[in-house]
C-alpha cells in the first residue's frame, strides 16, 4: 500500500471517525430475488428494469443548487501506451457539497459509484449517501460510469458499439481507473488530501466498489457494496442461484401462490402446443401481439416475476401483490386464470400486455450485454 500523508495517529482517528458508518449501513442490504425457475441464466447478478433515457435529465426540482454537474477530461485507456490509449473523453461526475464539513476538518467523502445505466435516476434513488452524510458531514460525489449517460466516448451508445476500436475499453477494470483518477482529481481540486474515501454501489456499482477496494486501497479507507453478486459467475457460483432467491420470495408470501407459477411453465406448453393454442394463448394473456411461441409469454412472465422480486420494497411490496391476484382469483379459475390474474394484479388492469416490454434496447440492456459477455469470457479465460 502507498504511504500516506497523514501521519499514523491521525490515519486511525480518520478509520474511526468513518468506521460508525461502516456498521450503520452494512444491513443495507437490498432484498434478494425469487418465480419459480423454469430457465438458469449465465451471469446475470441483477436486472435493471428500469429503462433510462440516455437524452433525459435531472429535473431542475431534484438537482437543486446543492449539486454541481462537473466533467473530467477522462484518458480512454489506463494501462496501454497505443496511439489510441491517448484518447480522452468527458466523464460526468455530480458533488453535493451541503453538508461537507471541508478539507480542512478532514470530513469524509462518500463516493458513488455508477453502475450500468445513466447516473440520472440513481441520484434520485440511492438514498444512503443524502440519508449519513449531515452526520458525518460527508461530501457526497456520484460518478457516471463510462459507456453511459454523457459519458460515452466520441457520442452515442450505439456507435460506441459498433466501433471495434474502442469497444473494447468497456469494461470495468477501465471503469474502477476511471474513478480512480476523479477521485484523485477531486482531493487536489478541494485540497482535500486528509478527508478518508468510501466508495459506495449497489449490485454490479457494489461489485466495483469492492474492486475498487481491493485495488485502491490507498484511495478508499472502505467500501459499501449492497446487493453485490461479487462471486456470481459461471463455474464459482451455482448458476441456479439468482433464481433460488426468487423462488424462495415467492414460496415465503404464499406456498399455493408458488405452487401455481411452479405448475404454470409446463401448462403453458400444454396449450401452446394444442391446434391454435398460440392464439388462445394470446387471447387468454391479452397480448398485444401474437405470440409466436410459448417461450414468449414465458419469458415474460419469467422476467416480471424476477423483477417483483429483485424490488420487493414498500409501500406496493410486489411479489405480495402478484400472490394476491393469483391466490385471490374466483374459485374454479384454472392455472393460467390465476397466472393472469397476476399479472393485472401487478401491472394494472391494461388493453393489452406488451411481451416485448423487457427487451426495448436502452442504453442499459445493450451496454449491460456486452460487459456480461466480458465477464463471462474473462472468466473462461
Amino acid at each position: 500500500m502507498e504511504a500516506r500523508k497523514s501521519t499514523p495517529s491521525k490515519s486511525y482517528k480518520l478509520f474511526y471517525q468513518v468506521y460508525p458508518l461502516l456498521l450503520l449501513l452494512l444491513p443495507l442490504i437490498l432484498k434478494s430475488v425469487s418465480a419459480v425457475p423454469y430457465k438458469i441464466p449465465r451471469l446475470t447478478p441483477h436486472i435493471r428494469t428500469i429503462l433510462r433515457n440516455p437524452d433525459s435529465n435531472l429535473s431542475s426540482s431534484f438537482l437543486s443548487k446543492d449539486f454541481k454537474t462537473y466533467f473530467y477530461t477522462q484518458i480512454l485507456d489506463h494501462f496501454n501506451y497505443g496511439p489510441q490509449s491517448y484518447a480522452t473523453f468527458k466523464q460526468r461526475y455530480i458533488i453535493n457539497f451541503k453538508y461537507w464539513g471541508g478539507g480542512n476538518s478532514s470530513s469524509p467523502i462518500f463516493a458513488y459509484l455508477g453502475a450500468e445505466a445513466p447516473l440520472d435516476e440513481d441520484l434520485q434513488s440511492v438514498g444512503y449517501l443524502t440519508a449519513n452524510a449531515p452526520h458525518f458531514k460527508a461530501l457526497q460525489v456520484y460518478i457516471e460510469h463510462r459507456y453511459y449517460g454523457k459519458s460515452i466516448p466520441f457520442g452515442s451508445m450505439e456507435e460506441a458499439m459498433k466501433n471495434e476500436s474502442i469497444r473494447g475499453y468497456f469494461n470495468s477494470a477501465q471503469a474502477i481507473a476511471d474513478y480512480a483518477e476523479v477521485l484523485l482529481h477531486i482531493k487536489e481540486k478541494l485540497s482535500a488530501q486528509d478527508s478518508p474515501i468510501i466508495v459506495i454501489g449497489g449490485s454490479y456499482g457494489g461489485m466495483l466498489a469492492s474492486w475498487f477496494r481491493l485495488k485502491y486501497p490507498h484511495i478508499a479507507i472502505g467500501a459499501l457494496a449492497s446487493s453485490t453478486p461479487v462471486l456470481y459467475f459461471d463455474d464459482i457460483t451455482p448458476q441456479n442461484g439468482y433464481y433460488s432467491k426468487v423462488t424462495k420470495d415467492f414460496e415465503e408470501v404464499s406456498k399455493s401462490c408458488y405452487k401455481t407459477i411452479r405448475k404454470s411453465w409446463s401448462e403453458i406448453d400444454k396449450d401452446a402446443s394444442k391446434p391454435n393454442g398460440l392464439s388462445i394463448l394470446s387471447e387468454k394473456f391479452k397480448t398485444c401481439r401474437h405470440l409466436n411461441n410459448s417461450t414468449q409469454l414465458k419469458d415474460y412472465l419469467d422476467t416480471m416475476y424476477s423483477e417483483a422480486a429483485q424490488y420487493n420494497e414498500p409501500p406496493d411490496y410486489p411479489v405480495t401483490m402478484i400472490c394476491s391476484g393469483i391466490d385471490g382469483a374466483p374459485n374454479g379459475t384454472d392455472i393460467l386464470g390465476r397466472i393472469f390474474a397476476g399479472v393485472v394484479a401487478y401491472k394494472m388492469n391494461m388493453s393489452c400486455y406488451d411481451t416485448n416490454e423487457y427487451n426495448y434496447p436502452s442504453e442499459t440492456s445493450v451496454g449491460w450485454k456486452w460487459q456480461v459477455s466480458l465477464f463471462s469470457h474473462n472468466n473462461s479465460s
